[in-house]
């Protein structure tokens, strides 16, 4: 599974605030901060998610690392919630445009796997977990922070599927697929 970072600033209108809410530029809004607390139950619901959803309770929570060139930790944000109430370790060891290298971790990875990823970068994500040739949209619009992609297969060597998954958490998020 696959989702965008949180909420971040809009140009001026929202700024990002740390956790002790501090203005920053490269963290998340209080929007944000709201998505990432609300994720929590959107993927680990008290009493599980119900069968046949395409979601699952991740057993592996990735999230893109903060670096010099893209010091951005809402994507490390965003997860920290939903990792601390299932006691998981947010691998941090990728960056943004290492999209091939963090494939290798993922499918090596106990499955289901929850990433946060930078938007821009997420349809690359998306073809090197499931190659070149994968369907999914090529771009992931700015303005979306509401959806789930969901990359799915029967068994290794399967074909992969791609379904996507509105979270519907806020007044504002969409019910349409990107």
């Amino acid at each position: 599974m696959i989702i965008r970072h949180a909420e971040k600033h809009n140009g001026g209108r929202e700024r990002g605030v740390n956790i002790e809410g501090f203005h920053t530029k490269h963290e998340l809004t209080v929007r944000g901060w709201l998505r990432a607390g609300a994720l929590v139950r959107f993927f680990a619901p008290v009493g599980g998610l119900p069968p046949g959803l395409p979601i699952s309770t991740p057993r592996s929570i990735f999230a893109a690392a903060a670096t010099p060139e893209s010091p951005s930790m809402r994507s490390q944000h965003t997860v920290r919630p939903l990792a601390e109430l299932l006691g998981l370790h947010v691998d941090k060891g990728h960056a943004e445009g290492e999209e091939a290298a963090i494939a290798v971790a993922v499918l090596a990875a106990q499955s289901p796997a929850l990433i946060a990823w930078h938007h821009s970068h997420i349809p690359d994500l998306a073809k090197a977990i499931a190659g070149p040739q994968f369907a999914c949209p090529s771009h992931w619009p700015d303005e979306r922070f509401d959806v789930v992609w969901v990359l799915d297969r029967d068994s290794e060597g399967e074909p992969w599927r791609f379904s996507q998954v509105a979270q519907c958490l806020f007044a504002y998020d969409r019910d349409q697929p990107i």
